[in-house]
């Protein structure tokens, strides 16, 4: 029978509307953790007196330990998941993720009200970060091989769903900030705010199942492994069968001797099968190396780019103040730095659907990767405080937010365009390859950032 090719349409968007909350909920740990870094502080960088001065007592390094903590376990968990991605089933993947990270959020929801020595409270807090950054690993490499049985427009609704995941966050501060409530019960309303949106995030997992275009596809998925399965069996037997026969049956042989009909028995259909097996994934493991020879450029663009970025944002630029002091300067941080990093990020990110320059072939474009060297300088030549080394070069805001603005904006742009690059480079069978490829690549990139960022903002 001739399997349907005419999908049922996506009745009032909800398919396309779940993943863009499911993107929008693989990242929201990250970004309301790394927003949140004014509140840390505050609770870590206590502060005594001496001789009528203010001295900070320790340095936590909050933004580097934070952004360190964050993607070390992407890395570990993205290799992880690929090792548990056909044992542990997409349900228990997905859903148990986002229940832990719940309860997680629920945990740092609850400290705000808690009294702890700052030691503690830092400790506890790092722990928090490593797990719930590593479930989010699992959350968000699980979703990409959903979201990639999907027609390929849905891939690009859930990356806009990740990428206003830091939008989100920095709004929420801001209303946090501009509310009349003291510094706790705005921190505890602030960080109830991820709990209710990863409750929606497990809702609209749970509604693909019920929709019928979701449905189609994800069927389709396994129909086709279930066909191929039985298509690889029928030619090992028919393969196994032609071996022992020889010939047809009844045949005559060149003595004139009239051959017996030999018929495979299940036991060595079963071991033909096995072997066919084990040969295709020899075939598999060998093609890795095969396609990363084809995307190399890209996984390095994709690495480089990240780790550009992860190495002074948040850790240096978080540390930016600015030169108005005043009402404005509870304002400014999340304005300037995190509002204005994540809605260019975006907006990058959106523009390669309409723009993609220079092409995959050019030697422009990994030109144009290595240039935002550039902003690390740049950025750390702003008013970043405590100062130790450099001199302050880029005193006012407006220099500030315009460096922000094209850091970003290069940012989302040039990783949107290595990720959506890389699989065309490949054959069609190797796309999937390709893409778990530059998803590890993207978690280097954002471990080496934050690796960097500590020598980095010691420079300054």
């Amino acid at each position: 029978m001739k399997e349907r090719t005419d999908a049922p349409q996506d009745r009032g968007c909800l398919v396309g509307i779940s993943f863009f909350i499911l993107g929008l909920g693989t990242l929201l740990p990250w970004n309301f953790f790394m927003t949140a870094s004014l509140y840390f502080q505050g609770r870590l960088n206590t502060t005594e007196w001496s001789n009528g001065t203010a001295v900070i007592r320790k340095e936590y390094y909050f933004n580097n330990w934070m952004t360190l903590l964050s993607q070390l376990p992407l890395l570990l968990f993205t290799l992880l998941n690929s090792v548990l991605y056909h044992r542990i089933s997409e349900a228990v993947r997905i859903a148990g993720s986002l229940v832990f990270i719940l309860l997680l959020f629920i945990l740092t929801a609850v400290l705000v009200k808690v009294p702890m020595e700052a030691e503690r409270f830092f400790s506890v807090t790092m722990a928090t970060v490593w797990f719930i950054n590593s479930f989010g690993a699992v959350l968000q490499g699980s979703l990409f091989g959903l979201v990639g049985l999907l027609p390929q427009k849905y891939s690009t609704i859930f990356m806009s769903g990740q990428g206003l995941a830091g939008t989100f966050a920095a709004v929420a501060m801001l209303l946090a900030i501009a509310s009349d409530a003291d510094s706790e019960s705005a921190a505890l309303g602030y960080f109830i705010t991820p709990c209710v949106g990863t409750v929606v995030t497990l809702l609209s997992y749970l509604l693909l199942p019920r929709l019928e275009f979701a449905q189609h596809y994800l069927k389709k998925s396994s129909r086709y492994e279930a066909g191929t399965a039985d298509e690889l069996l029928k030619e090992s037997s028919t393969a196994e069968n032609s071996k022992l026969n020889g010939h047809a049956n009844g045949s005559v042989s060149s003595s004139g001797q009239t051959e017996t009909s030999v018929d495979a028995s299940p036991e060595e259909t079963k071991q033909a099968f096995l072997s066919l097996e084990q040969a295709e994934k020899t075939q598999a493991k060998a093609s890795v190396i095969e396609v990363f020879k084809k995307i190399w450029v890209m996984a390095f663009c994709v690495t480089f780019v990240f780790t550009v970025t992860l190495s002074v944002f948040p850790a240096v630029t978080a540390d930016v103040r600015t030169s108005f002091p005043g009402k404005w300067e509870r304002f400014f941080l999340s304005v300037c730095c995190f509002l204005m990093f994540n809605i260019n990020d975006w907006l990058g990110r959106t523009i390669t659907t309409i723009v993609r320059w220079p092409r995959k072939e050019s030697p422009l474009f990994p030109a144009l990767v290595v240039s935002r060297v550039v902003f690390i300088p740049l950025l750390m030549l702003c008013n970043v405080q405590t100062r130790s080394f450099l001199p302050v070069y880029f005193a006012h805001d407006g220099v500030f937010v315009v460096i922000m603005a094209l850091f970003s904006l290069s940012s989302g742009y040039f990783v949107c365009l290595s990720m959506s690059y890389a699989p065309q480079l490949v054959e069609l069978k190797d796309a999937e390859t390709a893409g778990a490829l530059m998803t590890f690549f993207l978690a280097l990139g954002l471990s080496l950032g934050a690796a960097l960022s500590f020598p980095l903002r010691a420079l300054v």
